[in-house]
């Protein structure tokens, strides 16, 4: 059941309090002067408060009222306080209101306004503790994995991270050849990097090849070696390709789709046998590499299209990992950014709003650049304009120009401490969708 504090040096204010919200499931503690709340405050259990303005006869300035709840915002600085009182200048109650008071209610109050406002208050106070619950538990687990594994300083917050940081430490212990899939810049050789180093072969070499920065003619003589003279420049001294280099350890294959026909077919014939033979050559070489390849392509589209081998495929793809694109994972965005920002800088809060709001296309390789640019540009203080980001188009926000799911939800209500019109702006939608999805899912409205 929640708890109330009522502090009003009139008795009988307190006692139709208690009489109010006793008939509506809520307990009542009373004080009659602020000292004494305060010391009710210190004990804890309280979830809400009510206090007077005024606590002498005599007395119509509100300056108790103010002092009382500076006081208290200081002590209990998530504490919701409802202000009470015929006497207080409305002006000194806005103030109030704009330094954190949850709401002002003159006297004589109505009964029905003054339950609404405690209820709606309530209910944000239960879900701020689900969502305090909810977040100390996912901290719980994020510093389990950071004891048990090597995540190579993988900077993360999102439950959409943590799920395929989970599954990446799951596939790493097996020796399957795993395919990473996701847009270009959202990390997937951090997750090739977090694989190979909790995997068997993690004393043995990390190899990364970037296969679409090659020339077609030199795909092959940079995975597989060459022998002097197997091609035009190739001089006069044998190459040792990526293979060889990896032997004992992780290759890992980025932007696997671009790989042209003849090195599929070695490629292939390499991962059935762990034989091959370097370009311009006929001696057979046996390495035994784990592979671990990447793409942004659709490569069932192109094995449909002729242009990628579907026997390969299948000899790349023993696990599939999906990366999601930075505006799908929305509480990794502060903590990258952060993360990127030099010693001493902090971003201003419209520069956290901005980051916040941009869809970030390039992902976490456009928001490093974004944050290491602007730090150049700018003084320790960074401000929204130095990040010179545009605002997501027709006011949609990021990541969320379709139906948001739960975890898209719940981030968005723990960005916006459970205030539903804030988090509703932020996904793009009406409260009133907001209210049905929240239904939908099971999530408590705040």
């Amino acid at each position: 059941m929640p708890t109330l504090l009522v502090i009003d040096d009139n008795p009988s204010v307190g006692t139709a309090l208690e009489l109010l919200f006793s008939l509506h499931e809520i307990d009542v503690l009373r004080a009659e002067t602020p000292d004494a709340g305060l010391e009710v405050l210190r004990q804890g259990g309280v979830d809400l408060v009510i206090q007077d303005m005024n606590f002498h006869a005599d007395t119509t300035s509100g300056d108790e009222g103010v002092a009382l709840f500076r006081q208290i915002r200081a002590e209990h600085p998530d504490m919701p306080v409802i202000l009470l009182t015929a006497w207080t200048r409305l002006e000194s109650a806005v103030d109030l209101v704009k330094a954190g008071a949850a709401d002002y209610i003159g006297k004589p109050w109505d009964d029905h306004k003054l339950l609404a406002a405690v209820n709606n208050l309530l209910e944000l106070v239960e879900t701020r503790r689900e969502l305090a619950a909810r977040s100390a538990g996912e901290r719980g687990r994020r510093e389990a994995l950071a004891r048990q594994h090597d995540l190579r300083g993988l900077v993360y917050d999102d439950v959409a991270s943590e799920t395929v940081l989970s599954l990446a430490l799951q596939v790493a212990r097996s020796d399957l050849p795993v395919l990473i899939t996701g847009p270009n810049g959202a990390g997937k050789e951090k997750y090739a990097e977090i694989i190979h180093h909790n995997s068997a072969v993690k004393s043995g070499p990390f190899v990364a090849v970037n296969c679409g920065a090659l020339p077609s003619e030199l795909i092959e003589a940079e995975l597989f070696g060459a022998e002097p003279g197997a091609y035009t420049g190739a001089g006069n001294k044998a190459r040792t390709g990526k293979f060889e280099a990896a032997d004992g350890g992780t290759l890992f294959l980025d932007e696997i789709g671009t790989l042209p026909p003849a090195g599929q077919v070695k490629l292939l014939r390499v991962l059935e046998t762990g034989r091959f033979q370097r370009l311009g050559g006929n001696q057979e070489r046996s390495v035994k590499v784990r592979v671990v390849s990447a793409t942004n392509a659709d490569l069932a589209a192109m094995i449909g299209e002729g242009s990628f081998r579907e026997d390969l495929y299948y000899r790349l793809n023993g696990i599939e990992l999906r990366l999601p694109a930075l505006a799908r994972r929305p509480r990794d965005i502060l903590p990258l950014a952060r993360h990127f920002l030099p010693a001493g800088h902090q971003f201003s809060p419209a520069a956290e709003r901005a980051l916040l709001q941009h869809p970030w296309p390039g992902n976490v390789r456009e928001l490093r650049n974004a944050v290491q640019r602007a730090a150049l540009l700018s003084g320790e203080r960074i401000e929204a304009a130095a990040l010179g980001l545009s605002p997501p188009p027709d006011g949609v926000a990021p990541g969320h120009g379709d139906d948001p799911d739960r975890t898209a939800i719940e981030a968005a209500l723990q960005r916006a401490g459970g205030v539903l019109a804030q988090a509703a702006a932020e996904l793009g939608m009406s409260r009133q969708a907001l209210y049905r999805r929240l239904d939908r899912y099971g999530i408590p409205r705040g």
